[in-house]
């Protein structure tokens, strides 16, 4: 009998993680592809970080991914990083290679390949809320791309400040913090205006960016971050200004080609992993 019972395993680390929808993009890509191998979602507590990635080494995973909280405390656990991930200060993507267990970060790079579908970033002007891990890995890969100026909003100025600064002294871009004050208005300088927060993310639905609307110029293109729900009232209401919008769909399966690229080296199709996405998440 030719059968093989082993697949080669791969994953994601995070808490809480039931309702991460990535093993559904990227198990249809491993069937699509017929790439014999599994994706795992796994609740993993802080405390047990350390238990998790030795267990994935001891039992021979190609690699994983890391959510909150994990992104950061995870490197104390790798053999190295990438050059976005050491630059980004984040990981959230593993790659066994050799015996060495190495983090890269593809949510700035996934969020990039998306944006390029709609416009080149090169010489743009990006206004971006938030300043956590999302908003500093995406600005930092946008200013490697040639973003020319970044405006960072966040209502703490001492979260905020050092993204701003990583980005004036490690990139080419000019960053700038503007404190995010109630019905904050967008400079009409901003060509690409950008949701990192968490607002809008299920099971807050119809969370709101504090921003003034009428500000929103249909030249600018709107995108958000979060990918459940596809759809969320900043994108909605964008929409409505007449602006190009992108979804956090695209990042997430953007990423995700990244991610197997590493573990399985095939350049997989995004289509079919969009498709899995929109019909488990009912968009």
């Amino acid at each position: 009998m030719d059968a093989d019972f082993l697949p080669m395993l791969t994953g994601c680390f995070a808490k809480p993680v039931a309702e991460n929808p990535t093993v559904a993009m990227v198990e249809a890509a491993y069937r699509h592809h017929g790439i014999h191998a599994r994706y795992i979602n796994c609740e993993v507590s802080p405390e047990r970080l350390g238990d998790a990635v030795r267990g994935a080494k001891a039992m021979g995973w190609a690699g994983f991914n890391c959510s909150i909280p994990h992104k950061v405390a995870v490197i104390d656990h790798l053999d190295g990083l990438g050059d976005s991930a050491s630059l980004i200060g984040a990981v959230n993507t593993v790659v066994r290679r050799g015996e060495s267990w190495i983090g890269e970060n593809t949510d700035g790079r996934g969020f990039v390949a998306a944006l390029r579908t709609v416009v080149d970033p090169a010489g743009t002007t990006v206004a971006i809320f938030g300043a956590g891990g999302a908003a500093r890995a995406v600005s930092v890969e946008l200013a490697l791309a040639g973003v020319r100026r970044i405006v960072v909003v966040n209502r703490s100025h001492d979260r905020a400040a050092p993204l701003v600064r990583l980005l004036n002294e490690k990139t080419n871009a000019n960053a700038e913090l503007v404190g995010w004050s109630p019905g904050y208005r967008v400079p009409e300088s901003a060509d690409i205006v950008i949701n990192a927060t968490s607002i809008g993310l299920f099971p807050d639905v119809e969370g709101r960016l504090d921003v003034d609307m009428n500000a929103i110029e249909p030249t600018m293109i709107v995108a958000d971050f979060i990918p459940n729900p596809p759809r969320t009232r900043f994108v909605r209401d964008a929409e409505a200004r007449g602006c190009r919008t992108l979804d956090g769909l695209g990042m997430l399966v953007n990423q995700g080609v990244i991610g197997i690229k590493y573990w399985t080296g095939v350049d997989v199709d995004p289509t079919v992993m969009r498709k899995a996405l929109a019909e488990v998440l009912g968009v």
